[in-house]
């Protein structure tokens, strides 16, 4: 699968298919997984601790019902948060755990619950203040070595955190809360770093993580009102408008829409076709910040 195919559609991101969520049964993930790949949405975001450390092995039996979708698909998944849960009983608290002991385990835990011999992206799912990146690094190298990932990045790293570990190793992805409410990314120079290291941004809650349901937020009136009248000039949704306008920034922007529904995934996809004009960017910006720009 090449990067540009990647680039042009969003990630599934699967934190609320099981437990935590929907609590999909084995059908219910093998239609969803069917519905993404007949509508072109090849990859799917996962973390080792989703479900309480369920939902890679419950995405994985649907995968094992048809082997040949594996080819089909991309794997992202994450380590480094250690839950306190009944099926972790060794962890006392919750707690970051980046040694390589911890990350090469992780890796072959998640083979086992995916039934697959590799991962197409190991994220460190948050900066961890004990983080060797020496020891990442020798971990990352040698799960690439032995194949069992073909790509690595980082989890919510700033871009002071992202150097030093790539005076170590390679960083391809950057995953981060972006949108429309959460501009911090513009801001603290994550973004910029990304453009500069030619990584790929990945925004989880694209669309505000549910704020948008919630019309006493407080700038949920400015936003919404001048997304209409964008959504209305471009011809189609308010959620398109919000994912286009992540899609204009330089860094391309991919959003991981965290969702149960194959229609919220298709209007990400289909916001990719939107070219914004730039003024209409800003629009957007000022109304999120509530001030002219400077």
């Amino acid at each position: 699968m090449n990067q540009s195919s990647v680039i042009k559609a969003p990630i599934a991101g699967c934190m609320r298919w099981g437990k935590w969520g929907a609590g999909f049964s084995t059908k219910e993930y093998r239609q969803l997984i069917d519905a993404c790949l007949e509508n072109g949405i090849r990859s799917f975001d996962h973390a080792d601790i989703y479900g309480d450390y369920t939902t890679e092995a419950e995405f994985g039996d649907a995968l094992k019902e048809v082997p040949s979708l594996r080819s089909s698909l991309r794997i992202i998944t994450k380590c480094g948060i250690q839950m306190v849960t009944p099926n972790r009983a060794s962890h006392q608290i919750k707690s970051y755990n980046t040694s390589a002991a911890h990350i090469i385990a992780s890796v072959d835990q998640s083979l086992k619950n995916f039934g697959t011999d590799h991962l197409d992206l190991l994220l460190i799912h948050r900066p961890d203040p004990l983080l060797n990146p020496i020891e990442v690094a020798g971990a990352v190298d040698h799960l690439k070595q032995q194949g069992k990932i073909l790509q690595f990045g980082v989890s919510n790293f700033l871009p002071h955190q992202v150097d030093m570990l790539m005076n170590y190793t390679s960083v391809e992805y950057n995953q981060t809360e972006i949108s429309i409410l959460q501009l911090a990314a513009f801001l603290n120079g994550t973004l910029e770093n990304c453009v500069k290291h030619k990584i790929i941004p990945m925004a989880w809650a694209p669309l505000g993580g549910g704020a948008f349901d919630d019309d006493t937020h407080p700038r949920f009136r400015s936003i919404m009102g001048t997304a209409t009248l964008l959504a209305s000039k471009y011809e189609c949704g308010v959620n398109e408008i919000l994912i286009a306008w992540l899609h204009t920034h330089p860094s391309g922007i991919l959003p991981v829409i965290g969702t149960t529904k194959i229609e919220r995934l298709i209007q990400a996809k289909n916001a990719a076709s939107i070219q914004m004009e730039r003024e209409d960017w800003f629009k957007l910006w000022i109304a999120s910040t509530g001030e002219d720009v400077a």
